[in-house]
C-alpha cells in the first residue's frame, strides 16, 4: 500500500483544532507511519480595509483537511474517531474505505498553497526513477539527474528515440516509480 491523500470532514471552522488533535493522536497511538501530513487548504488573502492592506489567512474549504496517509484500517479508525471529524468524503458510509484524491487534484490544491505532494528533501534524490504523469512525455519513466529546491523542480533523463534526453519538470508532472 502506498501513501495518498484523502478528504477529511470536519465541523466548520474547527479545522486547525482537529489538525492538531490528529497529530496528535497519530503521534501517541505509534501511526507516524500511516499517517504523515495534515494540511488545512487556506490561502493569503489581501484585503484593504478603511485605506490599510491587511492579509489574512482564508480557508479554500471551510469544513475540510487533507490527510495524506497508508489506508490501513487503524489509520481509518483513529482518523475517524478524532473529535471534530464528521467522515471522510468519497466514502459511501456503512463502513465502506473512502476514494484517495486523484494526484493532479492535490497538486493543484497543494500548488496554491506554495506546497507540493512530494517532499523533495525526503522523498526524491538523484538516481531515483520516477514516472512523468502530465506533459508530452506522459507514461514515460526516467531518472532524476539533478534536483531545484527552490524553484521545485527536477531535471529528468527520459529515454527518447534510443537516445537519453534530459528535461526539466515540476513535481507536479511526476510521481515517483
Amino acid at each position: 500500500m502506498e501513501k495518498e491523500w484523502y478528504v477529511v470532514n470536519t465541523y466548520s471552522g474547527h479545522e486547525s483544532k482537529v489538525k492538531e488533535k490528529l497529530e496528535m493522536r497519530a503521534s501517541t497511538m505509534g501511526l507516524e507511519d500511516y499517517i504523515f501530513r495534515v494540511v488545512v487548504p487556506e490561502q493569503k488573502e489581501v484585503e484593504i480595509k478603511d485605506g490599510k492592506t491587511k492579509e489574512r489567512m482564508k480557508k479554500m474549504f471551510p469544513g475540510y483537511i487533507l490527510v495524506e496517509m497508508i489506508m490501513t484500517d487503524e489509520a481509518w479508525f483513529i482518523v475517524r474517531n478524532t473529535p471534530g471529524v464528521t467522515g471522510f468524503i468519497g466514502s459511501s458510509g456503512k463502513g465502506a474505505k473512502p476514494f484517495p484524491l486523484a494526484p493532479a487534484e492535490v497538486d493543484k490544491i497543494l500548488a496554491s498553497m506554495g506546497m507540493s505532494r512530494l517532499d523533495i528533501a525526503n522523498e526524491l534524490a538523484v538516481g531515483d526513477k520516477v514516472k512523468v504523469i502530465e506533459g508530452p512525455f506522459a507514461n514515460m519513466f526516467g531518472t532524476i539527474t539533478s534536483i531545484d529546491l527552490e524553484k521545485q523542480q527536477l531535471e529528468v533523463a527520459l529515454d527518447l528515440f534510443g537516445q537519453e534526453t534530459n528535461v526539466e519538470l515540476g513535481l507536479s508532472q511526476i510521481s515517483k516509480a
